[in-house]
């Protein structure tokens, strides 16, 4: 009796590594392993920059920003009662604090507009990477602010620098920068989904800034003074201030994103 005989399976002819295009078994099953944690935050921190310079709306209106509150202050002012080396450290950083707002809150605006932050949190990347990354987009964009108001301040005030204070007051700035950048950050995304995301932000932050504020006056006003030696101690508070608020808002982020 004829029995009839399905096909079984055909096994797989083996694939030659050395073959030119050939492809490994489980190719597309096996992606490999996951982005680095700060690979991952890079790739953010470009894609928000890029989206920023194609744009340029946010930083246009912090650079006008801080123009117009320079002006503010200059015409206010009154020479008699306060030297211009004595109002101008006060007049930069807190120029520097309300503008800095302005940034933060887009960083996670625009995520959120265009559910963008869905993605971010469903990607194959640590939630310290997407901190990390809006955080470095922040610093180059409060940097470039600052680029832009602590010389307006300078040129109003009609207050002379040395190159060596020049430096000193950088660094200073990049210290002050970092701190209200780490801190903001995580406000910013704690703020982000209220209805009063705007009014929420500046009042969770600005009691935290307070520290990096004084600091980086009283650092300021010492340099301008020209004893930059005895501003070390503002300096060392400003590192401390970033090393610890750094780490803590690291950490913390994690817990403040739900989907």
């Amino acid at each position: 009796m004829s029995q009839s005989l399905a096909p079984g399976p055909v096994a797989a002819e083996p694939i030659d590594p050395s073959t030119p295009g050939a492809r490994p078994p489980h190719a597309d099953v096996d992606a490999g392993p996951y982005p680095h944690t700060l690979a991952a935050a890079w790739f953010i921190a470009r894609k928000d920059l890029v989206v920023e310079l194609r744009t340029r709306s946010a930083f246009l209106s912090a650079a006008v920003f801080t123009v117009l509150a320079a002006a503010i202050f200059f015409y206010t002012w009154d020479p008699s009662a306060v030297s211009a080396s004595d109002l101008a450290p006060g007049v930069i950083w807190v120029i520097f604090s309300f503008s800095g707002m302005l940034g933060l809150h887009r960083s996670f605006a625009a995520e959120v507009a265009d559910r963008g932050i869905d993605g971010l949190l469903a990607a194959p990347i640590s939630r310290e990477s997407v901190f990390l990354g809006k955080a470095a987009a922040n610093l180059v964009f409060v940097l470039g602010v600052q680029v832009v108001a602590v010389p307006a301040v300078l040129l109003f005030y009609n207050v002379e620098v040395s190159w060596g204070g020049a430096v000193l007051i950088a660094g200073v700035t990049v210290l002050a920068a970092i701190g209200l950048v780490v801190v903001g950050t995580l406000f910013s995304a704690m703020a982000v989904n209220t209805r009063l995301a705007e009014l929420l932000l500046p009042v969770l932050t600005l009691p935290f800034l307070v520290p990096v504020v004084v600091a980086a006056a009283q650092a300021t006003a010492i340099i301008l003074g020209g004893h930059p030696a005895n501003a070390a101690t503002w300096v060392k508070l400003l590192v401390c201030y970033d090393i610890v608020f750094a780490i803590a808002c690291t950490l913390a982020y994690p817990f403040t994103i739900e989907r």
